[in-house]
């Protein structure tokens, strides 16, 4: 069975993650290692990564995995800026490696008006250089399908494609598959119909064997809108049938499934434990 979880705050420390995945039944968990929207933060000290590390082993969570901070854009034809994501994407490996974390999600990034091919090209070379100072560490970088804002890479299949057939560390590297996202880009879900065109495009592009992570999210925008908006399980424009074919599609069976739904909702009731609870009934015993 696929196995669940969310998207965790570290808010106050690395501390507060694993009890509060643990409270909610969660079977796996995404984090930030850092503040995401700013470029530098101090190391976490020895004995906080060995806490985290600990309570993880305890609670018997699986695919551990952070995001990286929003400001990185190894797309970015500017060149300071591409050295400073650079340079940044390699501190999020070394905080994801220290805590023993599975995996490092990360969005390709926008061209800024370079164009497609530039900024494809762009990335590729960050990536590989990212590697190339990251030698032999064991997380695995997980690219991002996205919703196609502004400039954004990553909204068409082959964008990902492109970047795993091209990059010379690309044995380091697989896809997170964002519901969301790839509805705003223009892939139909809501249909049985729909569902399966889209895993084909998607296995015709990057390859099912590539993918190895979901966010889980519904969309509060229309489709094809490329407006990145995540909505409640059920409660937006992809409708909950989706999510019920997901879980229980046996090619995805053994992969972790991350909720970035909204915290709250409208009363400020907490949501987390409604959204598993929904994605559980689907899943079944």
């Amino acid at each position: 069975m696929p196995l669940f979880g969310t998207h965790v705050s570290t808010q106050g420390g690395l501390s507060r993650a694993v009890p509060e995945a643990v409270a909610l039944g969660c079977e796996t968990l995404q984090l930030f290692t850092k503040n995401a929207s700013r470029w530098q933060a101090a190391k976490p000290a020895d004995a906080e990564v060995g806490a985290f590390r600990a309570a993880a082993r305890a609670a018997t969570l699986r695919f551990l995995t952070a995001h990286d901070s929003y400001l990185i854009n190894l797309a970015s034809p500017d060149d300071a800026l591409f050295a400073k994501s650079v340079a940044a994407f390699v501190d999020e490996m070394e905080r994801a490696e220290a805590l023993d974390l599975s995996y490092l999600v990360t969005h390709p990034g926008s061209h800024v008006g370079s164009g497609e091919d530039a900024g494809l090209a762009r990335v590729i070379a960050g990536y590989e250089e990212v590697h190339a100072r990251c030698k032999g560490f064991a997380v695995r970088v997980l690219i991002e399908t996205t919703a196609g804002q502004g400039t954004a890479l990553g909204h068409r299949f082959e964008h990902l494609g492109t970047i795993l057939g091209r990059a010379n560390c690309a044995d380091r590297m697989d896809v997170c598959f964002d519901t969301c996202h790839v509805f705003a880009a223009g892939y139909g879900l809501g249909t049985a119909t729909d569902y399966a065109a889209t895993f084909q495009q998607f296995d015709d592009a990057v390859g099912l064997s590539r993918l190895k992570l979901f966010h889980v999210n519904d969309s509060a925008k229309p489709f094809g809108s490329r407006k990145d908006r995540h909505a409640g399980i059920g409660l937006g424009e992809i409708g909950a049938d989706a999510f019920r074919m997901l879980v229980t599609d046996p090619r995805f069976a053994d992969l972790p499934m991350i909720l970035e739904t909204p915290k709250e909702d409208d009363a400020g009731n907490p949501m987390d434990a409604v959204n598993l609870g929904v994605l559980r009934a689907f899943r079944g015993k």
